[in-house]
């Protein structure tokens, strides 16, 4: 055999195994052309064996084209493979009139949306929303609060310290008084943010969210306070929804008071969700104690005013009815698809 007629059978070999791995209709079909012409037994190998009838000056050159021969037929056959593997099944119609896969769109996390309707609420009966720091000083988060440093009150906080003086905040009631610092009256504000504590339960995480009321004006008293959180519960929850306060102690209002509204579930009734007293917990509030004043330079005769804390976790479990505060944090996207918006 001449080099010639070498270079003329890789040249029919190399046309015949490309239409043969091109024709392919099915991985049987594939996997025969693979065996025939890759294969131990197959013409590749043939080929390659009559290299041994030239001679051997002329075989570098048979070599190259059977190297290219071989390279050519393998990227071949594995374009075949993937041509057949994401083809239609058998009997699999592709109907090219119907619409591309939609990418999924993320939306407004639950927390964050019950966040900016409670604001709004507010908002709309002339509140401003303000925002303060997450790192707090114990001065700013108890001490101008009217927490003493041997205080029990203290305790109640389960507060998560970073060092000396410096703690992650318990609540956002710290930006009133910042807020006061810098404004005279009329004060009027709401500050939602994320607040800390050593708490883990059902309903209970260390890490939550809370709106924080304030208003600080002239002639304010307990009925503006009742009517303003009144309103507020039949704006988030229904027209419907009824509040009643209960007798309660926060250092820095006086007289405190819990709000309770008429269970969402069962309307006052009573049922498990409230445990049969037809009533839900909700938020704390009361009159600014005039202690405060003293620490923002404000005359206690001349102002009065109130404050509410709203556990934001906790009213979108009341709202969108989840019984654990963990589906909020998990990561487990099914809860919230529930809830597109």
């Amino acid at each position: 055999m001449n080099p010639q007629e070498f270079l003329e059978k890789v040249k029919t070999l190399r046309e015949e195994a490309l239409a043969a791995f091109a024709s392919a209709a099915s991985a049987d079909e594939l996997e025969g052309a693979r065996v025939r012409y890759l294969g131990s037994k197959g013409a590749l190998g043939e080929t390659s064996r009559l290299m041994g009838k030239l001679d051997k000056q002329e075989r570098p050159e048979a070599g190259k084209a059977l190297n290219e021969l071989r390279e050519m037929i393998s990227s071949a056959f594995a374009g075949a493979g993937e041509r057949l593997a994401s083809a239609p099944e058998d009997g699999e119609m592709l109907d090219v009139t119907l619409p591309g896969r939609r990418v999924p769109v993320g939306s407004t996390h639950l927390i964050t949306r019950t966040s900016r309707e409670i604001c709004a609420i507010f908002e709309k009966m002339g509140l401003t929303i303000t925002e303060g720091p997450e790192v707090e000083t114990d001065y700013y988060n108890f001490e101008a609060l009217n927490f003493p440093k041997d205080h029990p009150s203290r305790d109640m906080q389960q507060s998560l310290f970073l060092e000396e003086g410096l703690l992650l905040r318990t609540h956002t009631s710290g930006v009133q008084i910042r807020t006061m610092e810098k404004t005279r009256p009329p004060v009027w504000i709401v500050v939602p943010g994320k607040t800390y504590r050593r708490d883990d339960d059902l309903t209970h995480s260390p890490m939550f969210n809370q709106i924080e009321g304030l208003v600080v004006d002239r002639g304010i008293t307990m009925a503006d306070l009742k009517g303003v959180l009144s309103e507020f519960a039949r704006k988030f929850f229904s027209e419907s929804t009824k509040i009643r306060l209960r007798p309660s102690f926060f250092p820095f209002t006086e007289p405190s008071a819990e709000v309770d509204i008429a269970c969402v579930s069962c309307g006052g009734r009573g049922c498990r969700i409230c445990k049969g007293s037809g009533w839900l917990e909700v938020l704390g509030c009361g009159m600014v104690d005039p202690a405060l004043y003293a620490y923002v330079g404000y005359e206690r005769e001349d102002v009065s005013g109130f404050a509410f804390g709203i556990g934001v976790d906790r009213m979108a479990m009341l709202k969108y009815r989840l019984d654990y505060i963990g589906r909020f944090y998990s990561g487990d996207t099914r809860c919230l698809r529930q809830f597109p918006g």
